[in-house]
């Protein structure tokens, strides 16, 4: 009985073997050609751009990476475990697939490239920015923020004439004010380690995205977030399936 129970679990814990295609996803007309966005799951992305594809914190749960593409870029925001998985990097990577990510993400999986908050890179004609991610408000037990400052990133990623904000793991810090010409945001809403709705509406009045996306937000309710938002005209609110 034991093992039959253990079979049915493992089986509900495995994703299916969907490929990119079955994911719901968006398209972005750019000066550069079309920039597709897959939402895959709690906080992973994938962008595909002229031939190039990027991946955004790939996790092994969130998906059966065997279905997707190879990566050229690979992108980890920080090192918990819902954001930062070896194994989903080895399944993702070529021998020329560009990794990047925080100081402690490297520390851990002894590979890729740190990016440091307010550093940038350019790979395969794409600049990459990295800005910071971190907790003012929400905090464990101990008094210690659930992401501390400087320790994670959040990325900006140039697409031709479209520039598109990775928030990461983040509450909605002064620093926002400093992001410019924003197109395109993904911010987390997941209470209590992100953001409350309230929160995201905030950040979004600071640097006013013309598409917002509010992703890894677990059980919180989307439908306050586009209620709050419904005077901010110049941002439009777009809830997707992260499955």
């Amino acid at each position: 009985m034991k093992t039959l129970f253990y079979l049915f679990f493992l089986v509900m814990t495995i994703p299916f073997a969907r490929g990119q295609d079955e994911y719901e996803h968006d398209v972005i007309k750019t000066s550069s050609g079309d920039l597709t966005m897959y939402f895959i799951n709690h906080g992973t992305l994938m962008f595909t751009f002229n031939n190039l594809v990027i991946h955004v914190d790939p996790v092994s749960r969130a998906a059966d990476y065997t279905a997707f593409p190879k990566a050229d870029i690979i992108l980890v925001t920080h090192h918990h475990g819902d954001h930062l998985d070896q194994a989903a990097i080895n399944l993702l990577a070529k021998p020329e697939t560009k990794l990047i990510l925080t100081q402690t993400c490297q520390e851990q999986i002894k590979s890729g490239d740190i990016l440091r908050n307010g550093e940038s890179a350019s790979v395969a004609g794409i600049r990459i920015e990295a800005v910071p991610a971190y907790n003012l408000i929400h905090t464990r037990d101990n008094g210690e923020p659930f992401h501390p400052k400087g320790i994670g990133n959040g990325y900006v990623i140039n697409f031709g004439d479209k520039r598109v904000y990775i928030g990461g793991d983040t509450e909605n810090f002064p620093e926002m004010k400093e992001l410019k010409d924003i197109d395109i945001a993904f911010l987390p809403m997941n209470i209590p380690y992100t953001m409350t709705p309230e929160m995201v509406t905030e950040a979004a009045s600071m640097f006013h995205p013309k598409i917002l996306y509010p992703y890894h937000f677990g059980q919180t309710d989307t439908q306050k977030l586009k209620d709050l938002m419904k005077n901010q005209s110049e941002t439009e609110v777009r809830i997707r399936d992260f499955y």
